[in-house]
């Protein structure tokens, strides 16, 4: 029987389950390099995006669809189905909001990537100031991963157009305002999450030692962060293959010669130790979601309402 996880339900597993089941994933011999390419749809109004994966037992598969109209319209930009089968009988066992997966899972890789880091952040005490660039769900996600694992002492949003201070925030900033470059200056942690096509963040601004979480960009001409911040910081990706044809804010840092590709480390290189992150640079985490990020997220999730956390993907 299929059984149906709707948003509230896919949210329970929470920012640290998800977190655990990215980690347990990687340590676990899962290498991001050979998942299957997500396929990209052209449609009369927007995009579709096929993310199939399978791995440990399971296979699954997203179809979301992106309408940048929608906005005008009220409705949501990004709408997102999941199908999780069991994969020796490739019997479908769970329907899961896509949505809510990915809200939850962007995050908890970004975590799950610069965790050592954070923690290593927060040893000083006192709690990390965090500087996030939008406000939507997204930011808001990447903030609670963040908390689930360590201090948060203080939170700025930053967007381009005055607004409310989000709950999640302390208080709220526009791009072009005076205050925000000092801020930057003093965050340990800066979150960019915005659906901007050129960069938001000034590179030189953020500090050495300092965490930078860019998931906005899943599109070769399109980036958040500069090519400065690229050639000073260890760029972390998902994989290689991924970024090079995905992430603007690779591929345009690469093109420009700020950073060569086998310059960025991946998440299977630094889980099997054999990478060096200086702590002494900036530490860039880009990612851009792939298909097994969203089936090993799936299946805690699910495992969780069958009660049964313990099992591993």
């Amino acid at each position: 029987m299929t059984v149906t996880l709707d948003a509230a339900e896919v949210f329970a597993l929470g920012p640290a389950g998800a977190v655990a089941a990215v980690r347990e994933a990687l340590a676990g011999g899962l290498d991001p390099d050979g998942d299957v390419p997500r396929a990209v749809v052209p449609l009369a109004h927007g995009q579709g995006l096929l993310m199939p994966s399978e791995s440990g037992g399971w296979f699954g598969v997203k179809i979301a669809t992106v309408a940048p109209g929608n906005a005008v319209r009220g409705l949501r930009r990004i709408n997102a189905t999941y199908l999780l089968h069991d994969s020796a009988t490739l019997t479908p066992v769970a329907l899961l909001d896509g949505v809510a997966l990915t809200t939850l899972r962007t995050p908890a890789v970004s975590v799950a990537a610069c965790l050592d880091r954070l923690r290593a952040l927060a040893g000083g005490g006192g709690g990390l100031r965090l500087v996030v660039f939008g406000a939507g769900p997204q930011g808001e996600g990447q903030v609670a991963a963040v908390r689930a694992h360590v201090p948060v002492a203080d939170v700025t949003v930053v967007t381009r157009r005055g607004g409310p201070v989000p709950g999640w925030a302390d208080r709220r900033l526009t791009a072009d305002g005076a205050g925000a470059p000092d801020w930057v200056r003093r965050a340990d942690v800066v979150v960019t999450a915005t659906s901007a096509r050129e960069p938001v963040v000034d590179g030189r601004l953020v500090r050495d030692g300092a965490v930078v979480l860019a998931v906005g960009s899943h599109e070769p001409d399109a980036r958040e962060l500069d090519s400065v911040l690229m050639g000073r910081a260890t760029v972390l990706v998902e994989s290689r293959a991924t970024a090079l044809r995905e992430a603007g804010d690779v591929v345009m840092a690469v093109r420009e010669g700020s950073l060569a590709p086998d310059d960025l480390v991946t998440l299977a290189e630094l889980t099997g130790s054999r990478a060096d992150v200086p702590a002494d640079r900036p530490l860039v985490v880009k990612t851009c979601g792939m298909g097994w990020q969203d089936l090993v997220v799936a299946v805690a999730a699910h495992r969780r309402k069958e009660g049964r956390p313990g099992e591993r993907s």
